[in-house]
């Protein structure tokens, strides 16, 4: 029977970020975590976040620490942009959304910015899991993405609303979807006239 930190050694190799709570599940001790960070196995990144000294990380590496800290969170917004390479703008922050009531996460490192809503459909609706760096991570399609970014608008500007928008139309998703999640976001009658526009 392999011990723990022959378990741990394992489980490290298959995922380049490690949350405690997969090493707890795997019967690995808190005390066989805090060894292999003394034993330089493991780097502790955030409370309750590992990884691998040396171990690849790809460019959604802000992304897939995210969702490690906040699994119930959604990336939205220029995040989710970002991530469907639509638009020319960069996040500053990792965009994410939570229920409205839901406790703020502390979070040293990436920075984040957080929307909220009350909508438990907008938690399901146009939201997809990607597997990020061993990381299961929740991120919004492109269609409910510049839907939120107009619901947003004030925020984000106009000006990378218009421009998300016009590469969605081209690229990614007919109109039809788009304004599905337009009418999720009571944002149809402010969508229209810009994607007839385009069409």
């Amino acid at each position: 029977m392999p011990n723990q930190m022959e378990i741990l050694t394992d489980l490290s190799r298959k995922r380049p970020l490690l949350r405690a709570k997969e090493a707890r599940e795997s019967g690995i001790s808190t005390a066989t975590l805090s060894r292999a960070v003394k034993q330089g196995h493991l780097e502790r990144i955030e409370r309750g976040l590992y990884r691998r000294p040396g171990s690849e990380l790809d460019e959604h590496q802000s992304l897939s620490e995210v969702a490690a800290r906040i699994p119930q969170g959604v990336i939205v917004l220029i995040s989710a942009l970002n991530f469907h390479q639509i638009g020319t703008h960069q996040a500053h922050a990792v965009w994410v959304q939570l229920k409205i009531n839901a406790v703020t996460p502390k979070i040293d490192y990436p920075p984040i910015s957080i929307v909220r809503t009350s909508l438990p459909r907008a938690f399901k609706a146009g939201v997809e899991t990607h597997e990020l760096n061993g990381v299961p991570v929740r991120i919004t399609t492109p269609a409910r993405t510049v839907a939120d970014c107009f619901k947003h608008r004030r925020k984000l500007g106009l000006e990378l609303c218009i421009e998300a928008l016009r590469e969605v139309v081209h690229d990614h998703a007919k109109p039809a979807e788009i304004l599905k999640h337009a009418a999720m976001n009571r944002m149809e009658k402010i969508m229209v006239p810009y994607i007839e526009a385009l069409a």
